[in-house]
């Protein structure tokens, strides 16, 4: 994780001290548990409580000399706690508390996620419902299609994000367990109940089946969700690098007081928000492939995820809050130029109604569809080639073969809001991001209470 893709409030989610913070209130959870069962005394558990101290400086000076984390951490522990120490970590393996902390993180990035998504969801929907009605042309294999609407577009954008949030909130819940059942998952040294009491306390639920670790299929699925929300916010700024383009310029990223676009040239406005969003969601598609690898690990453990997990989870939670944020600005600021729209709209000479046409040239002659769509096709490729002798309409228009077809019948073929008569409709389908579905609650993170 690197300060420069990343929020202070997530930085301080993933830090060490954070860490050490949950490792230490998982440990006193259990030690409660061994106290109600008489194994521990009021006394000493009062010491564990009062005096589970620590400093990260502590536990890496240890670590670097015993090279085991989890050790180093209940070492310092020791030094502070005393006697009484011997009852911590009692019956448990490494794993218990590791990978029951680091789903309790999970959950807590997943608020913060969840907050930077609704924002950039607010963001699309206001943008889309304010140019909902503005004409663009719409394009297929980046040609002109037919016509559509600038809101258009960015609902589809927002519906795709939408669907995303769902996901992410489906796959934090399956990331919602723990596990306190021991060296490969036997309860050889506790009873279940002890998993159950901690895990409560964690507000995690009882991983079914555990070996040393948590199964790692649902990080997989967290990380291919993380990985999701990257891909539609590539799309999204891809589209819009896209419109920004010189040629037709219809909008534009912001850009603000003082920025400078090029060392060389001056006149250099780009699109490097957008251009950096779909940089790190390729990042993110890395991470999601890591953690699918990191799904078949040896028998009951082995240690191949850890490394690629310290790296992987902070990294991905914190660069799609990041581009969400980021994406959110984008969007609220983002230059619209109308007139640039319409001269788009009319660069390629009224190719884009040739389907109106061809439909009009159909149910208004005598015509086959296939030799319709021969006329029309015939015009159309004189348009391509040789537009300053005539558009799409006049060329039409002009064909002796086609007197029957009122003016009136062309003024609708062309209108390029005939095209548009359902856009509403459409809208009509698509909630706003402030209006949940009954029972769709907040994300809670685990928190030990």
């Amino acid at each position: 994780m690197i300060d420069r893709y990343s929020t202070p409030e997530i930085r301080r989610l993933w830090s060490l001290q954070r860490k050490f913070e949950i490792w230490r209130d998982i440990e006193i959870a259990a030690c409660e548990y061994w106290h109600s069962k008489g194994k521990i005394s009021d006394g000493e558990l009062d010491d564990i409580k009062r005096k589970s101290t620590f400093s990260v400086e502590r536990i890496n000076e240890i670590e670097n000399e015993i090279h085991h984390d989890v050790i180093a951490f209940l070492t310092a522990l020791a030094e502070n706690i005393g006697a009484a120490s011997r009852h911590v970590h009692f019956g448990l393996t490494s794993s218990d508390i590791v990978d029951t902390a680091q789903m309790m993180l999970i959950q807590e990035a997943g608020g913060i996620i969840d907050k930077a998504m609704l924002k950039a969801l607010s963001a699309l929907y206001d943008f889309a419902q304010k140019h909902k009605d503005l004409v663009v042309a719409g394009r297929t294999h980046g040609v002109h299609a037919e016509p559509t609407t600038l809101g258009l577009k960015f609902l589809g954008h927002y519906a795709e994000l939408s669907r995303a949030r769902d996901r992410l909130k489906h796959a934090l819940e399956d990331c919602r367990y723990g596990k306190i059942s021991g060296a490969v998952g036997t309860y050889s040294q506790m009873p279940p109940e002890l998993e159950a009491y901690v895990l409560g306390k964690c507000n995690l639920q009882v991983e079914p089946v555990s070996t040393q670790v948590i199964p790692r299929d649902r990080h997989a699925y967290f990380m291919q969700a993380i990985a999701l929300a990257g891909q539609a916010l590539y799309r999204l700024m891809q589209e819009i690098r896209l419109l920004q383009r010189t040629e037709g310029r219809e909008v534009e990223e912001p850009f603000q007081k003082g920025q400078k676009g090029s060392s060389a040239m001056p006149h250099k406005r780009n699109p490097i928000l957008a251009e950096r969003i779909c940089g790190l969601a390729r990042v993110l598609s890395g991470y999601a492939t890591t953690a699918e690898y990191n799904v078949p690990l040896w028998h009951e453990r082995d240690i191949s995820h850890s490394g690629a997990e310290r790296v992987i989870l902070p990294d991905a939670t914190a660069l799609i809050e990041y581009m969400l944020l980021k994406s959110a600005f984008v969007v609220e600021n983002l230059h619209v130029h109308e007139k640039n729209c319409e001269r788009v709209l009319d660069a390629t000479h009224g190719l884009l109604f040739s389907s109106r046409a061809l439909l009009t040239v159909t149910s208004a002659t005598q015509m086959s569809r296939e030799d319709a769509y021969a006329l029309v096709q015939a015009a159309a490729m004189a348009t391509w080639e040789n537009p300053s002798t005539g558009n799409l309409r006049s060329r039409l228009e002009g064909n002796p073969t086609l007197k029957e077809i009122t003016k009136s019948q062309w003024d609708e073929v062309f209108d390029a809001r005939s095209f548009l008569a359902h856009i509403d409709t459409i809208f009509a389908r698509v909630p706003h991001p402030g209006l949940r579905p009954a029972g769709d609650e907040d994300i809670k993170p685990g928190i030990l209470t």
